[in-house]
């Protein structure tokens, strides 16, 4: 017996949906924005999750068909996975990214690839296909831009970091920042903030711009897709600041622990497994591993470490 679907009141009119990503719960969100102009999903997640997100939809009384805007943060499958199958349902949805990210939503071959290297054969399992979406259909942004949708509006700022197409967005009507993966990870009870880092373009310079930026913003929440909303916004960004320098500095270290790549990541692995084990339950260390997991953490962060070697 399946269990039912879980949706969360963030305002009127505004809400999440949990995914339950892989059986677990509270690990991917998407974000539900009604307006008479039409629905709005924000990082509506990835295919292998489309049952659930249909069926939350259709709990609120939404139908596929009622749905007309896409906000992505960014392209990756766990945010992204689906839409190409969304818009193939329902071609009247306009997909808004970055324009770094719009070339691999209209063709996501090369995305696909990449993706397939870091996951092997668990690349159906975890996220589903991912469909191509018609050009006609996507809508680049670059930051800065305002985005009307009915009464809402919303502030489009360019915030990579994580990836190099990532954007968040603040929607103006209920101070809420809708900031992706920038802001970090925070699943479970722990409410311990943690830097998501996968290859191939993390850039922790950018980071700190980003964080600024909606820093800046002075909302008066943050939404997480991995996972909810946060209330206690400077704090958080704070404290994540802090961890993101943390574990880079761990990853760094690392690299003169061992001589060969399955010794380095061992090291790694045994210095940031002790370093969240202090605030995190078994359970959370779990969700964050499914939402984050540790090695392609591990590997983004020895790009970049290397690449910053190579510039000198």
């Amino acid at each position: 017996m399946s269990r039912g679907v879980a949706v969360f009141a963030l305002s009127t009119g505004t809400s999440f949906v949990d995914l339950d990503f892989q059986g677990m719960r509270g690990v991917i969100a998407t974000g539900v924005v009604t307006d008479p102009a039409g629905v709005t999903l924000v990082d509506p997640g990835p295919t292998s999750c489309l049952d659930t997100l249909r069926r939350a939809l259709g709990d609120a009384g939404i139908r596929l068909e009622d749905v007309r805007h896409v906000l992505l943060t960014h392209i990756h499958l766990d945010h992204a996975g689906v839409v190409g199958t969304l818009v193939q349902q329902n071609p009247a949805i306009e997909v808004h990214v970055h324009e770094r990210g719009a070339r691999h939503m209209i063709d996501p071959s090369r995305l696909i690839d990449s993706a397939t290297r870091l996951y092997g054969t668990m690349m159906g399992p975890l996220w589903g296909a991912m469909l191509p979406v018609p050009a006609e259909r996507v809508k680049a942004l670059t930051g800065g831009e305002r985005i009307t949708i009915g009464a809402r509006t919303f502030d489009v700022a360019y915030t990579p970091g994580h990836a190099s197409h990532h954007v968040s967005y603040l929607q103006r009507d209920i101070g809420l920042a809708w900031v992706g993966d920038t802001a970090g990870v925070r699943v479970g009870t722990s409410r311990l903030a943690l830097p998501p880092t996968p290859p191939p373009d993390v850039d922790l310079d950018a980071w700190d711009v980003s964080l600024a930026k909606i820093r800046a913003w002075e909302a008066s929440r943050l939404f997480l897709t991995h996972f909810g909303p946060v209330e206690s916004v400077p704090g958080h960004l704070d404290d994540f600041a802090v961890r993101l320098r943390e574990t880079a500095g761990m990853v760094r270290r690392s690299l003169d622990r061992a001589s060969d790549e399955s010794g380095q990541f061992a090291a790694f692995s045994e210095e940031f497994g002790r370093y969240i084990r202090r605030s995190m339950s078994e359970r959370d260390a779990s969700a964050y591993e499914l939402a984050a997991p540790n090695f392609y953490n591990w590997q983004g962060l020895v790009r970049y470490w290397r690449k910053r070697a190579a510039d000198r």
